[in-house]
């Protein structure tokens, strides 16, 4: 049987909007769409565009508390407002928008549909870009996130008694799924990210590595600002396939967040497109099937550019440098990769490099014997 591939999507995941100032801005999602489409990938016969479904009630239930649930139901109605501060609501990064409820069942049951999908044995990929929110805790909002998509997928893929490894490249801290399987083996977390010394959530750090049977089984990579592709794919493949190896999954969930972009304008690290392309494949090297969400990322044609590269892995389909004038021409973009002539001077990298270089050594010699590969140098 040959290699097939779903892409979750539909327009109604993206017309949303936070608020007229807020970095997420779910449009990226169209472009990412209309720019894929642009290649004629999703006219190959082996990829198919699947539309996605709001989340059940009791799949929401599955991570967060039915008081929190019903709470922000109330909220995206106008009928709760005192109390909005103890849900996370009422900020800027969580502002209260029209439809909020219903945006946060579309995309969680994309990716609750995409888990679908893949257990279905029909597909070997699915991605879903509209979900990745994984900072949303069990009673309360944060980050952006009101509904924590990627646990409630892992959720089910462990309720048919499969083996899960989620890898998390935003740039921020996977902090609600590491939360979520915290104390269990039976999920593997990985998260690479800025170190929560200079960004939020402030967490992430290779000393938070599980409790109890979790021991060893959550995974935290800290990089230091300005971070550029060659220390991050060193680092990057210094730990997570030797590990994904060791642990072989059933299931790989990939949280594809490209805030990491150097020209995101609220983060700091600096990978280009094709730096975030080339992690992206070290990926399809994993023999399992494989979930990819989306996340972060705040320079809209970067997410487009970064997302539509990484679809082209998962999909096994080639797309050419150059894109196509129906869509370049329109966004004014022309090409997927970036110049990375770009330089942050000597002193940068080298910080950069030996704080790569010291979180790796850490994992190495704390996390590494949790799964009997010893302290490797």
């Amino acid at each position: 049987m040959s290699y097939r591939s779903a892409f979750v999507y539909d327009q109604i995941l993206s017309q949303h909007v936070l608020s007229p100032k807020h970095p997420l801005k779910p449009i990226r999602l169209q472009y990412t769409y209309d720019l894929l489409n642009s290649y004629g990938i999703f006219d190959d016969s082996r990829v198919s565009v699947v539309k996605p479904r709001l989340a059940k009630y009791e799949e929401v239930l599955s991570f967060h508390s039915s008081r929190y649930v019903d709470a922000v139901s109330r909220v995206s109605e106008g009928k709760e407002t005192a109390d909005l501060g103890s849900f996370g609501f009422g900020t800027a990064d969580n502002p209260v928008y029209s439809n909020m409820y219903e945006s946060a069942l579309w995309s969680s049951g994309a990716s609750m549909l995409s888990a679908e999908l893949l257990l279905s044995d029909t597909y070997d990929s699915v991605m879903n870009i509209s979900g990745g929110l994984h900072h949303a805790m069990p009673q309360y909002a944060s980050g952006f996130c009101i509904f924590n998509d990627p646990v409630m997928a892992i959720k089910r893929f462990l309720s048919d008694s499969m083996k899960v490894a989620y890898v998390d490249i935003d740039c921020h801290h996977g902090d609600g799924v590491q939360h979520a399987f915290y104390d269990t083996d039976s999920v593997l977390t990985i998260s690479i990210h800025e170190s929560g010394n200079y960004i939020f959530p402030g967490t992430g750090a290779v000393e938070e590595f599980g409790s109890g049977k979790g021991r060893g089984y959550s995974i935290n990579l800290p990089l230091y600002p300005y971070t550029t592709d060659d220390i991050y794919l060193w680092a990057f493949r210094q730990v997570v396939p030797t590990v994904l190896e060791k642990f072989k999954p059933d299931i790989l969930v990939t949280q594809l967040g490209i805030d990491s972009h150097f020209r995101d304008p609220i983060t700091h690290l600096a990978l280009t497109v094709q730096g975030f392309r080339d992690v992206v494949k070290e990926f399809s090297k994993v023999s399992a099937k494989w979930m990819g969400l989306g996340g972060g990322g705040y320079d809209l044609q970067a997410v487009a550019r970064g997302w539509a590269s990484a679809y082209g892995v998962m999909c096994e389909y080639e797309l050419q440098d150059q894109i196509p004038l129906s869509y370049g021409g329109v966004h004014e973009v022309y090409a997927l990769s970036d110049d990375d002539s770009f330089t942050f001077g000597y002193k940068i990298h080298e910080k950069a490099r030996k704080f790569a270089e010291g979180s790796v050594a850490e994992i190495r010699k704390h996390i590494f014997p949790f799964h009997g590969l010893g302290h490797l140098e």
